[in-house]
């Protein structure tokens, strides 16, 4: 498992104290790699007085706009929230995301992406997500902090670390990014609203099963490339 390739994605975070002790807990666990969508006051002091002694986590954090800035370059995306949607997503604990992420070639660009203190990611955002992952709380009071859950995440994949065997060289196919997947998502809902597939005014719940259906597969490059060349070549015959 290579730390390097993994980034914790907070957005919209409200508080900066809780981007400052985020990044206390991803120093603690030996993470380095933290972004941060439309935070509502960074840079900012508090930051830093909570992120104790964690300054360089703060210091060299990514801000961006969106979470497809943030995503850019990813292979593998987990989002994480406390409360069951409609999407059904493949769900992981803790413990199961360490797995799957320690399954990947080093080379895998991760992304664990948290959500807003007061109400978590939108169903929007977590379809940007290959899995849902989910911390197992109290049902009876299921507040975590935001930090708190940063850190119990990246504990999981600290163990998983310390407890992985020697590497075994093996070949695998370079997995699609977020960005590729999302310019062939256009790309299909192109050919799709050409052929009245999906309604103009309405696509939205089509559009999201098929984005389901894709993400579960986890897309390689070259499938990715040749799904693209079907669709250009429907296009051709269109016209």
């Amino acid at each position: 498992m290579n730390f390097a390739s993994i980034r914790m994605v907070l957005v919209a975070t409200s508080h900066p104290g809780n981007i400052g002790s985020s990044a206390r807990a991803l120093k603690t666990m030996g993470f380095d790699r933290l972004y941060l969508v439309t935070p509502k006051s960074f840079p900012d002091a508090r930051a830093h007085e909570m992120a104790a002694g964690a300054d360089d986590i703060l210091d060299k954090c990514v801000v961006v706009g969106s979470l497809t800035e943030a995503l850019y370059g990813c292979q593998l995306v987990v989002g994480t929230s406390a409360r069951p949607r409609g999407l059904s997503l493949p769900g992981l604990m803790p413990r199961d995301c360490a797995e799957l992420i320690g399954t990947q070639p080093d080379t895998t660009q991760v992304a664990i992406v948290f959500g807003r203190e007061h109400a978590g990611l939108t169903n929007d955002e977590l379809l940007h997500c290959h899995y849902h992952l989910n911390i197992p709380s109290n049902p009876e009071y299921s507040s975590l902090n935001l930090a708190q859950a940063v850190q119990i995440i990246a504990y999981e994949l600290r163990m998983k670390q310390l407890s992985m065997p020697a590497p075994v060289a093996s070949y695998q196919e370079k997995l699609a990014t977020t960005g590729e997947i999302e310019h062939f998502y256009q790309h299909l809902f192109d050919v799709l609203l050409a052929i009245n597939f999906l309604k103009p005014k309405n696509p939205g719940r089509v559009a999201q099963r098929i984005r389901r259906l894709f993400n579960r597969i986890r897309l390689e490059q070259m499938e990715v490339a040749i799904l693209r060349g079907i669709l250009s070549h429907i296009q051709k015959y269109l016209k």
